[in-house]
């Protein structure tokens, strides 16, 4: 079983990416994809976030492989320098690919893993940081964004992609205790820095805009479909993120959806 590097021809810095991994490693061709131990890349004309089932397009290609990790850009307003890990999916409508109210299988030990891989490289301007679940594509195994951005500049940086490159190539999976995030803003602040810390994996992450507004329902739905589809029981909330009325509520749902929750002082220090 391989893992899936998925490179799109219309990103600028998914092809640097490839390019990268390609330049600094070995890679044996079957003429027509790559492997070097346990991955495997391949590439698609279109953009990732719409490459609906794409799992199912590779395993007709011949490629055996039990997770992705999506190589791509990150777009945001602030174009602020960033290398950025996450899991995918919607928790309310689809409006950049993926189906509505519907996550996609998490990896919690990969995702983690690419964040600490990351983080132990000196990445200078650029900051790291995990994001919270968000945008397709739907997919039928665990999957994985990491991405440079926030604008065409960093697009562009050939550094950047070689630092997302080596740490595709270098991460090692610890195979910690996975949980869910719970609260907080889009760039998980909380859970990045609990997650270089101590010894735990992050799967799904609920940001507090998710959820707001949200019936009992809603909330049941989102917060079990994380757990589930992460392969744990363990909720981590940011309860700091939250008025004292949104932790209790949290809390009490957490507890009564048969999820625990956990907070730092529960998780074992990574040792540098």
């Amino acid at each position: 079983m391989h893992k899936l590097l998925l490179c799109s021809e219309e990103d600028i810095a998914s092809v640097n990416i490839r390019n990268s991994l390609i330049s600094s490693r070995r890679w044996e061709s079957d003429g027509e994809f790559l492997y070097r131990e346990n991955m495997v890349i391949m590439s698609i004309p279109g953009t990732h976030i719409y490459a609906e089932n794409v799992d199912e397009v590779a395993k007709d290609a011949g490629i055996n492989a039990n997770e992705i990790i999506f190589l791509s850009r990150h777009k945001a307003a602030s174009g602020i320098p960033t290398l950025t890990v996450h899991p995918i999916g919607n928790f309310n409508d689809a409006e950049f690919g993926g189906r509505p109210r519907t996550l996609v299988k998490a990896s919690p030990t990969t995702t983690t893993a690419l964040l600490r891989s990351l983080s132990s490289i000196d990445t200078g301007t650029f900051k790291v940081s995990f994001e919270v679940t968000h945008h397709g594509p739907y997919v039928n195994i665990p999957a994985t964004f990491i991405e440079i951005g926030s604008d065409e500049q960093q697009w562009k940086d050939k550094n950047a992609a070689m630092m997302i490159a080596n740490a595709i190539l270098d991460h090692e999976e610890m195979n910690n205790p996975a949980a869910i995030g719970l609260g907080g803003g889009h760039y998980a602040p909380r859970f990045t820095e609990i997650a270089l810390n101590r010894k735990v994996d992050f799967g799904h992450m609920i940001p507090e805009y998710a959820f707001g507004g949200s019936d009992d329902n809603d909330l049941k739905r989102m917060i079990t479909d994380a757990a589930e589809k992460s392969g744990t029981k363990l909720v981590y909330i940011h309860k700091k993120s939250m008025k004292g009325d949104m932790e209790k509520r949290m809390v009490s749902a957490v507890k009564s959806y048969g999820l625990e929750t956990i907070s730092s002082n529960d998780l074992d220090i990574i040792e540098s």
